[in-house]
Protein backbone atom coordinates (compact mmCIF):
# COMPACT_ATOMS: atom_id res chain seq x y z
CA UNK A 1 0.00 0.00 0.00
CA UNK A 2 1.04 3.24 -1.23
CA UNK A 3 0.59 6.62 1.34
CA UNK A 4 1.17 9.79 0.60
CA UNK A 5 1.72 13.14 3.51
CA UNK A 6 3.55 16.37 4.12
CA UNK A 7 4.86 14.59 7.64
CA UNK A 8 4.92 11.73 9.77
CA UNK A 9 4.04 12.33 13.35
CA UNK A 10 5.67 9.87 15.38
CA UNK A 11 4.32 8.65 19.50
CA UNK A 12 7.46 7.55 20.99
CA UNK A 13 6.91 4.90 23.22
CA UNK A 14 5.69 1.61 21.24
CA UNK A 15 6.03 3.10 18.13
CA UNK A 16 10.09 3.80 18.37
CA UNK A 17 11.15 1.99 21.40
CA UNK A 18 10.36 -0.34 23.44
CA UNK A 19 10.34 0.85 27.04
CA UNK A 20 7.15 -1.34 28.07
CA UNK A 21 9.08 -3.68 30.76
CA UNK A 22 10.59 0.02 32.75
CA UNK A 23 6.90 1.45 32.36
CA UNK A 24 5.17 -1.24 33.43
CA UNK A 25 7.80 -1.96 36.41
CA UNK A 26 7.23 1.55 37.36
CA UNK A 27 3.38 1.89 37.28
CA UNK A 28 2.91 -1.30 39.23
CA UNK A 29 4.96 -0.87 42.23
CA UNK A 30 3.23 2.92 42.07
CA UNK A 31 -0.15 0.75 42.40
CA UNK A 32 0.86 -1.95 44.79
CA UNK A 33 1.81 1.16 47.11
CA UNK A 34 -1.09 2.82 46.92
CA UNK A 35 -3.77 0.20 46.86
CA UNK A 36 -4.77 -0.05 43.22
CA UNK A 37 -4.82 -3.22 40.85
CA UNK A 38 -1.48 -3.17 38.94
CA UNK A 39 -2.68 -4.17 35.88
CA UNK A 40 -5.70 -1.72 35.43
CA UNK A 41 -3.55 1.10 36.32
CA UNK A 42 -0.64 -0.30 33.39
CA UNK A 43 -3.21 -0.32 31.21
CA UNK A 44 -5.04 3.35 31.87
CA UNK A 45 -1.40 4.54 31.84
CA UNK A 46 -0.41 3.69 28.50
CA UNK A 47 0.10 6.50 26.04
CA UNK A 48 -0.94 9.31 28.41
CA UNK A 49 0.94 11.80 30.31
CA UNK A 50 1.47 10.50 33.71
CA UNK A 51 -0.17 13.48 35.33
CA UNK A 52 -3.29 12.80 33.62
CA UNK A 53 -3.21 8.85 35.22
CA UNK A 54 -2.75 10.24 38.80
CA UNK A 55 -5.46 13.29 38.12
CA UNK A 56 -7.61 10.34 37.72
CA UNK A 57 -6.64 7.81 40.17
CA UNK A 58 -6.39 9.92 42.82
CA UNK A 59 -8.37 13.02 42.51
CA UNK A 60 -8.17 14.15 46.30
CA UNK A 61 -4.52 13.89 46.22
CA UNK A 62 -0.66 15.93 45.66
CA UNK A 63 -0.83 15.03 41.92
CA UNK A 64 2.74 17.17 41.48
CA UNK A 65 4.17 15.35 44.34
CA UNK A 66 2.83 11.96 42.86
CA UNK A 67 3.89 13.31 39.21
CA UNK A 68 7.76 14.16 40.23
CA UNK A 69 8.00 10.89 41.83
CA UNK A 70 6.74 8.77 39.05
CA UNK A 71 8.91 10.65 36.48
CA UNK A 72 12.19 10.60 38.98
CA UNK A 73 11.21 6.00 39.01
CA UNK A 74 11.14 6.33 35.23
CA UNK A 75 14.12 8.44 34.70
CA UNK A 76 16.28 6.15 36.34
CA UNK A 77 14.67 3.03 35.41
CA UNK A 78 15.83 2.68 31.78
CA UNK A 79 16.64 -0.86 31.79
CA UNK A 80 15.85 -3.06 28.84
CA UNK A 81 14.74 -0.09 27.02
CA UNK A 82 15.33 -0.91 23.01
CA UNK A 83 14.52 0.62 19.42
CA UNK A 84 11.63 -1.31 17.86
CA UNK A 85 12.81 -3.38 15.12
CA UNK A 86 12.86 -0.39 12.06
CA UNK A 87 12.88 2.45 13.98
CA UNK A 88 16.15 3.73 13.30
CA UNK A 89 16.59 2.54 9.62
CA UNK A 90 12.92 4.66 8.87
CA UNK A 91 13.86 7.97 10.87
CA UNK A 92 17.30 8.30 9.28
CA UNK A 93 15.55 7.89 5.93
CA UNK A 94 12.59 10.62 6.41
CA UNK A 95 13.81 14.39 5.51
CA UNK A 96 14.32 15.78 8.90
CA UNK A 97 12.14 18.56 8.19
CA UNK A 98 9.08 16.35 7.62
CA UNK A 99 8.76 14.05 11.09
CA UNK A 100 8.53 14.55 14.64
CA UNK A 101 7.92 12.87 17.76
CA UNK A 102 5.49 13.48 19.82
CA UNK A 103 5.12 12.00 23.45
CA UNK A 104 3.24 11.94 26.19
CA UNK A 105 6.37 11.77 28.09
CA UNK A 106 7.69 14.57 30.04
CA UNK A 107 10.86 16.11 28.03
CA UNK A 108 13.47 15.04 30.41
CA UNK A 109 12.03 11.54 30.52
CA UNK A 110 11.54 11.50 26.44
CA UNK A 111 15.20 12.42 26.18
CA UNK A 112 16.88 9.44 28.46
CA UNK A 113 14.80 7.28 26.80
CA UNK A 114 15.89 8.23 23.16
CA UNK A 115 19.25 8.07 23.95
CA UNK A 116 19.33 4.83 25.72
CA UNK A 117 17.40 3.50 22.83
CA UNK A 118 20.16 5.20 20.48
CA UNK A 119 17.74 6.88 18.65
CA UNK A 120 18.49 10.34 16.51
CA UNK A 121 17.25 13.27 18.47
CA UNK A 122 14.99 14.68 16.33
CA UNK A 123 14.68 18.33 15.56
CA UNK A 124 11.15 18.99 16.67
CA UNK A 125 10.12 16.70 19.66
CA UNK A 126 6.57 17.47 21.61
CA UNK A 127 6.46 16.57 24.71
CA UNK A 128 3.81 16.33 27.52
CA UNK A 129 6.52 19.79 28.91
CA UNK A 130 5.42 21.33 25.44
CA UNK A 131 1.32 21.09 25.86
CA UNK A 132 -1.43 22.19 28.03
CA UNK A 133 -3.85 19.19 27.24
CA UNK A 134 -2.70 15.69 26.78
CA UNK A 135 -3.29 12.77 24.64
CA UNK A 136 -6.39 12.14 23.33
CA UNK A 137 -6.61 15.98 23.28
CA UNK A 138 -5.81 16.84 19.87
CA UNK A 139 -3.58 19.13 21.12
CA UNK A 140 0.14 17.53 21.03
CA UNK A 141 -0.55 16.98 17.43
CA UNK A 142 -1.97 20.14 16.19
CA UNK A 143 0.95 21.91 17.71
CA UNK A 144 3.74 19.05 15.99
CA UNK A 145 1.58 19.91 12.74
CA UNK A 146 2.19 23.72 12.92
CA UNK A 147 6.00 23.32 14.03
CA UNK A 148 6.69 21.54 10.99
CA UNK A 149 4.56 23.92 8.94
CA UNK A 150 2.18 21.44 7.28
CA UNK A 151 -1.69 21.41 8.06
CA UNK A 152 -2.50 18.35 10.13
CA UNK A 153 -4.83 16.93 7.88
CA UNK A 154 -2.15 16.47 5.24
CA UNK A 155 0.13 14.88 7.56
CA UNK A 156 0.00 10.50 8.68
CA UNK A 157 0.26 10.09 12.80
CA UNK A 158 2.45 7.00 13.78
CA UNK A 159 0.64 5.25 17.13
CA UNK A 160 0.33 2.17 18.81
CA UNK A 161 -2.69 3.00 21.58
CA UNK A 162 -6.29 3.83 21.60
CA UNK A 163 -5.27 7.75 23.48
CA UNK A 164 -2.80 8.63 20.47
CA UNK A 165 -5.47 7.41 17.94
CA UNK A 166 -8.41 9.19 18.86
CA UNK A 167 -5.73 12.36 19.51
CA UNK A 168 -4.21 12.10 15.78
CA UNK A 169 -8.12 11.66 14.58
CA UNK A 170 -9.16 14.56 16.29
CA UNK A 171 -6.16 16.24 15.32
CA UNK A 172 -7.82 15.95 11.60
CA UNK A 173 -4.88 13.70 10.83
CA UNK A 174 -4.74 10.40 9.54
CA UNK A 175 -3.45 7.74 11.69
CA UNK A 176 -1.29 4.12 11.37
CA UNK A 177 -1.87 2.02 14.00
CA UNK A 178 0.51 -0.42 14.95
CA UNK A 179 -0.16 -3.58 16.97
CA UNK A 180 3.49 -3.32 19.01
CA UNK A 181 1.45 -2.75 21.99
CA UNK A 182 -2.45 -2.98 21.26
CA UNK A 183 -4.89 -5.44 19.85
CA UNK A 184 -6.09 -4.77 16.14
CA UNK A 185 -9.31 -4.54 17.58
CA UNK A 186 -8.57 -1.80 20.23
CA UNK A 187 -6.65 0.22 17.33
CA UNK A 188 -9.66 0.14 14.67
CA UNK A 189 -12.50 1.36 17.44
CA UNK A 190 -10.10 4.52 18.43
CA UNK A 191 -10.33 5.03 14.50
CA UNK A 192 -6.98 3.87 13.07
CA UNK A 193 -7.39 4.52 9.33
CA UNK A 194 -4.92 1.60 8.59
CA UNK A 195 -3.32 -0.81 10.77
CA UNK A 196 0.65 -2.33 10.48
CA UNK A 197 2.94 -4.64 12.45
CA UNK A 198 5.49 -1.82 13.07
CA UNK A 199 8.67 0.10 11.67
CA UNK A 200 10.02 -2.56 9.91
CA UNK A 201 6.80 -2.39 7.66
CA UNK A 202 6.90 1.47 6.99
CA UNK A 203 9.62 2.85 4.44
CA UNK A 204 10.25 5.68 2.29
CA UNK A 205 10.02 5.20 -0.96
CA UNK A 206 10.29 8.74 -2.03
CA UNK A 207 10.30 12.73 -1.19
CA UNK A 208 10.13 15.93 -3.52
CA UNK A 209 7.99 19.05 -2.50
CA UNK A 210 4.59 17.40 -3.07
CA UNK A 211 5.31 15.34 -0.13
CA UNK A 212 6.45 11.89 1.12
CA UNK A 213 5.40 8.56 -0.90
CA UNK A 214 5.25 5.37 1.88
CA UNK A 215 5.38 1.66 1.68
CA UNK A 216 3.25 0.21 4.37
CA UNK A 217 3.40 -3.65 4.50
Amino acid sequence: MVLNCQALLFGMDGVLIDSTPAVVRVWRQWALERGFDPDTVVHVAQGRPSLSTIRDLLPHGNHELENREVERREIEDLAGIVPLPGAERLLRSLPRQRRAIVTSCPRPLAEVRIAAAGLPVPDLFITASDITNGKPHPEPYLKAAARLGFPSNHCIVVEDVPAGIRAGKAAKARVIGFTTTSPVAELTAAGADWIGPGCANLALLASSGAGMDLALD
